[in-house]
């Protein structure tokens, strides 16, 4: 289908952009990749009228570590990502996320900020964000504020962005020594989209894991963080048998959806599965 008819604006400084938003309002949609928002405009599940598109705004598509924090601007490409050597150095899990997002075409154009603004709930980013401790620079009329990745998403397709909000920056930590991280998934054959997509960061000491931290996608109507099992883990020996026992835990304390490829209860093992699977190999990455 054709979407319905709209203006179009391409502002070059983010307060351009929001001097677009704040005039035009509820009408306005910001483009990015454009990879969530125009396949239901062609559908026309939405219809804004006026598009704000981001694309030429500079700035916003470098990548730069900073101390232990490393910032990335929101108009970085998820192709940009799977191959920045900063990324692959110091947070490894970022690049490893990126390269399983749909196929090529869309790594070339989708970006992180409009992935985690869109919010979907079988999105991969999100994992990676919860489990990072990530932080989601925001940009509005009133100035800059940083939102913690664990207040970010608030529900399906609903995030903690004010109306009139730009996301700017994502700011990740660099991976210290005796850490390690990993990133698994069951794809959707058609989508590419996480029925389950898992990502572990884990810290280990002494043989015993220090700290585990478990973002989880797919399974619920928002990505979480799976407290149950990295409390389970906490100052326990990784092996396989004490991992698959915390693990079992993964779809503790959350509402899994179903659909017509994956039901509640598949959905809740493959939780289980997947982060037996990321922990593992996060867990050998440390040592």
């Amino acid at each position: 289908m054709i979407p319905a008819a709209f203006e179009y604006f391409a502002p070059q400084s983010v307060k351009e952009a929001l001097g677009l938003l704040e005039k035009h309002g509820d009408n306005a949609k910001l483009l990015a990749g454009g990879h969530s928002l125009l396949p239901i405009m062609k559908l026309r599940l939405a219809q804004p009228k006026v598009i704000v598109d981001l694309g030429r705004i500079t700035g916003l598509d470098g990548i730069k570590a900073d101390g232990q924090k490393i910032a990335i601007g929101a108009l970085v490409t998820h192709d940009a990502i799977e191959n920045n050597a900063v990324l692959k150095e110091k947070c490894p899990l970022l690049p490893e996320t990126a390269a399983v997002i749909g196929d090529m075409q869309v790594r070339n154009r989708g970006t992180i900020g409009g992935s985690l603004a869109h919010a979907d709930p079988a999105a991969d980013y999100p994992a990676a964000v919860l489990a990072l401790d990530a932080e989601v620079v925001a940009t509005g009329p009133k100035g800059t504020r940083t939102i913690a990745g664990g207040q970010f998403f608030v529900e399906i397709l609903t995030t903690a962005l004010g109306p009139n909000e730009i996301i700017t920056e994502v700011r990740v930590p660099a991976l210290a020594r005796g850490m390690g991280a990993a990133y698994m998934k069951h794809p959707h054959p058609a989508s590419g989209y996480a029925v389950v997509g898992v990502a572990a960061v884990v810290t280990m000491s002494g043989g015993k894991c220090e700290r585990a931290a478990i973002g989880i996608t797919g399974v619920a109507g928002k990505a979480y963080r799976a407290t149950a099992v990295e409390k389970a883990l906490a100052g326990q020996t990784l092996d396989e048998a004490t991992v698959a026992k915390a693990a079992a835990h993964a779809a503790d304390g959350v509402d899994p959806q179903g659909d017509l490829y994956a039901s509640a209860q598949f959905r809740a093992h493959l939780a289980s599965v997947y982060t037996k699977r990321a922990v593992l190999a996060a867990a050998s990455r440390a040592k």
